[in-house]
């Protein structure tokens, strides 16, 4: 438990530096987007605060709500938000804190020396974008309310009963406003998927997820912590070793960090700031990265692992999975989101203490160094033959008239902003959309039977295979260490499938191909995915269908006898079809492929596509029950 602030929190903590104006007119602007993610937003938020109490040694319990009537509620067994009048705005601090946008203990730092929510915008952002808000505080045997509504108080803070008088803590109820928001309906599953992060970042608190519509609870526990935490992104992996684990602090900056590698290919490391999960990385990432390739380095050439040269830091990163937990006084975040680390002076701070702590653990467990020492070095011989195939690639390219695929029906437009590529599976989808397809920026690439399993497959191998050579000379930008943006050739990279079972696999091969060797051009917004249709209904004129339950709607609708073919491939598809369905810009679906939350992902990949074989079938037992069998 980190130590207790030993100062008073009340109401002279409370800063006030502007109202709410412009926050319902720009809500992405705070909360992302007005769709299903920001709605989770919200929840976010408010758990944020209790997670400040937490911090800061006070909160131990926070329990979490999707309530029958669709609205959320956080309640935690904090310090309770001050009630007392602010002694400037002569309203109650907790008015303040829920209704002004820049409002909170969080600028004086008499009241929370570390927090995630710094910027202060939370709760009342929550509470501008909600039709009607209530917020109880139980302190000092009373229980005080206010009730909101689109932001504005209802009535001025109360006293609404009594309570023990040890009992504390903070109650936040809200209901998502219908004017704002798309949808109203809280997922369990995400919300699951962030506490089960916060609460393995923080081995103190114990969160209580329900969800009262469904008959769920869970409750998120981990005393292990960090190394609870890579075992579990490690469970569909095979690890060469226990978690390592160390917890260093300097000038105020305490840096956790847990260490795992395993027999695989991919790197993945993971940041925290303040149990912020900073996606974009920062400071802290590349001050860890420097430290761990000069540990290894060292400790390699000083046990004579290394006979010559160095390892690189890719070399020293295969196979690893990290996750580096920073608590930092004034963190300098990139935007509200907080994706991104800023503060210069952490890199030295986490390189210097990475550097300590990781030379002095590889000098104590040599059995584990030597391990981890031997992995990178044969990483970076591999690396070399990997090297070489690329430069092959090159080399076949140079050689050739455009240095383009030879099965590539290119487009004539060179304005990469409105050219497309279509991945396509088989010569007869092949042909179908080369004569469907608007030549003038539409490429297809077609692609023979699945590819490589790269989840599975050494750089080198992969590397070497024809089909992902000329997927990535089609793309352009090169992989790995060799990715370049610029020579992207089409703003649109779309996979075109069949709507079976194999094409479903052939998709989910080339999605792990980009997610491992690519993830820039997911990150970027390039890759997407088309819907084609899984049946025609013709009665007076053609109705495509795309699922079996809106096969049900059509068919109801329609009445009487329909003409209904089941598409099996593209390749059944006439042009006209096709292009009408799946690849005219005006009419077609397409679906962007991003990541929004990386571990789950990598998880994911992991367990669906690697070489592990338990976790795969629980997923495969577990779902079961939702899966359509193609026959």
């Amino acid at each position: 438990m980190p130590e207790k602030t030993k100062t008073k929190y009340g109401a002279e903590q409370i800063k006030v530096l502007e109202g709410l104006e412009g926050v319902r007119k720009r809500p992405s602007m705070y909360i992302g987007d007005t769709s299903k993610g920001g709605l989770h937003h919200l929840f976010f938020e408010v758990v944020d605060n209790s997670i400040d109490e937490c911090l800061a040694g006070y909160c131990t319990i926070i329990e979490i709500i999707i309530n029958k009537d669709g609205s959320g509620g956080v309640r935690d067994n904090g310090r309770g938000i001050p009630v007392d009048k602010h002694p400037v705005y002569k309203k109650s601090a907790m008015e303040l804190a829920l209704t002004k946008l820049h409002a909170g203990g969080k600028f004086e730092k008499t009241a929370y020396e570390i927090s995630g929510g710094l910027h202060g915008v939370g709760v009342s952002v929550v509470n501008a974008l909600s039709k009607k808000m209530i917020a109880r505080v139980r302190k000092d045997g009373k229980i005080y309310q206010q009730e909101y509504k689109i932001g504005k108080p209802v009535y001025s803070v109360k006293v609404v009963g009594t309570c023990k008088k040890e009992e504390h803590g903070t109650e936040i109820i809200f209901w998502p406003d219908a004017d704002i928001f798309s949808t109203l309906e809280f997922d369990f599953n995400v919300l699951r998927k962030r506490f089960q992060e916060i609460a393995f970042l923080n081995p103190n608190v114990r969160i209580i997820l329900k969800d009262e519509k469904q008959g769920k609870k869970e409750i998120l526990h981990y005393a292990g912590g960090l190394m609870e935490f890579v075992k579990h992104i490690n469970k569909a992996k095979q690890a060469l070793h226990k978690p390592i684990y160390f917890r260093k602090e300097m000038n105020g900056c305490t840096a956790e960090v847990a260490i795992q590698y395993t027999d695989g290919y991919n790197e993945n490391i993971f940041g925290f700031v303040n149990t912020i999960n900073t996606t974009e990385g920062g400071t802290h990432i590349s001050g860890f990265k420097t430290a761990l390739t000069r540990a290894l380095n060292d400790y390699a050439k000083r046990k004579g692992v290394l006979k010559s040269g160095s390892l690189s830091g890719d070399d020293v990163r295969e196979g690893l999975t990290a996750i580096i937990n920073l608590k930092l006084r004034n963190p300098q975040f990139e935007g509200q989101t907080k994706t991104k680390l800023g503060n210069s002076e952490v890199k030295g701070y986490v390189d210097s203490m990475v550097s300590t702590a990781l030379g002095e653990f590889l000098e104590e467990n040599p059995g584990i160094a030597n391990k981890i020492a031997q992995k990178a070095s044969a990483a970076s011989k591999a690396r070399d033959a990997a090297k070489k195939a690329r430069d092959l690639v090159r080399r076949k390219n140079i050689t050739g008239f455009s240095g383009l695929p030879g099965k590539l029906a290119d487009c004539s437009s060179k304005k990469v902003e409105r050219t497309e590529l279509y991945i396509v599976e088989g010569d007869s989808a092949a042909g179908s959309s080369k004569m469907a397809r608007n030549k003038e920026f539409q490429a297809i690439l077609p692609l023979k039977g699945k590819i490589l399993n790269v989840e599975k497959a050494a750089p080198v191998k992969t590397l070497s295979s024809d089909e992902i050579i000329n997927l990535i000379t089609a793309v352009g930008t090169g992989v790995k260490e060799d990715f370049n943006l610029k020579k992207l050739r089409y703003s649109k990279i779309i996979i075109m499938t069949d709507a079976d079972v194999d094409g479903q696999h052939i998709m989910t091969l080339l999605l792990t191909f980009f997610f491992r060797y690519i993830p820039e051009l997911i990150e970027n917004g390039n890759i997407y995915v088309a819907v084609s249709p899984l049946y025609r209904v013709r009665k007076g004129k053609d109705y495509y269908v795309y699922s079996d339950a809106e096969l049900k709607r059509v068919l109801n609708r329609l009445g009487g006898k329909a003409d209904v073919q089941r598409f099996k491939g593209l390749g059944e598809m006439n042009p006209i079809q096709l292009w009408d369905t799946t690849m005219n810009p005006k009419t077609r679906i397409l679906k962007k492929v991003n990541i929004e939350d990386a571990v789950l992902a990598e998880e994911t990949f992991s367990m669906l596509m690697g070489d592990v074989v338990g976790p795969r079938r629980k997923f495969i037992e577990a779902n079961a029950n939702i899966a359509e069998v193609d026959v």
